[in-house]
């Protein structure tokens, strides 16, 4: 049985790290054009969306760590909801920072900061979130949302227009055990779980990155599911815990630099 398990956890990793670039949001709906203006597409050097982000300063976006492909260049989109309606003036170049900690995504500490050549322009359509201002836990149950670019069923084609779906926080007790039934070791520390179990609403393949918001403040990064399976409910998404980051990032902040 301990054998088997290992097999499971095993193929779950492999699914998460196959799936962590570029992922959707299941059961959602189309984002107004003035709403949710700090959303922000990270995307390969062919201008291709990879990964979901989201914008907390003029000069930072933060994202998840797993989305750095592999060490090639990425550039940050803000500015639309609609990737076909992407102009060059929109598009930012980055200087990648990842969490000092990060080493995969089963161990945690999966989130990272885009530095931005230039500062963002803000205006109508380019805001930033607020980020919290201390260490905090989310109630359970509480009503949250997540948003991304992409496929709004497990076969279905990527959407390019930015859709939300609904989710509420799960017992960290409640996430861990139904977890345990596909993997062994215990989930990562300062994570946050919400959709995705008893519920048909959740994240899939390319969200990551993306914010998971609560009363306008972005309190989770999107960090993985179980691989490909986006027909909910099954086990918890799982976010990083923004919180539990905020003294680096302030610190990065504050230096403007990684």
């Amino acid at each position: 049985m301990h054998g088997l398990h290992k097999l499971l956890f095993f193929c779950v990793l492999i699914c998460v790290e196959e799936n962590a670039l570029g992922s959707e949001i299941i059961h959602g709906q189309t984002v107004p054009d003035d709403l949710m203006l700090y959303m922000a597409s990270v995307q390969n050097d062919k201008g291709i969306h990879l990964c979901g982000g989201f914008l907390i300063s003029e000069d930072f976006v933060v994202t998840a760590a797993h989305c750095d492909p592999k060490g090639k260049p990425i550039s940050v989109v803000l500015g639309t909801h609609d990737l076909n309606k992407v102009n060059e003036t929109m598009r930012y170049q980055v200087e990648k920072c990842k969490h000092p900690s990060y080493k995969d995504v089963g161990s945690g500490n999966d989130i990272m900061l885009l530095k931005l050549s230039t500062k963002a322009k803000l205006g109508h359509r380019v805001q930033p979130v607020q980020l919290p201002k201390t260490e905090m836990k989310v109630k359970d149950k509480a009503k949250c949302r997540v948003a991304g670019w992409g496929r709004t069923s497990t076969n279905s084609k990527t959407s390019p227009v930015l859709r939300v779906a609904g989710v509420s926080i799960i017992n960290h007790k409640t996430c861990q055990k139904e977890w345990a039934t596909v993997r062994r070791p215990p989930l990562p520390k300062n994570i946050i779980c919400a959709g995705g179990y008893g519920t048909d609403k959740g994240f899939c393949r390319g969200d990551s990155g993306g914010p998971l918001v609560h009363g306008g403040v972005a309190v989770g990064v999107v960090s993985f599911n179980m691989g490909y399976n986006c027909d909910y409910p099954n086990v918890p998404n799982v976010y990083t815990d923004v919180s539990k980051f905020l003294p680096w990032i302030k610190k990065s902040l504050k230096k403007r630099s990684c």
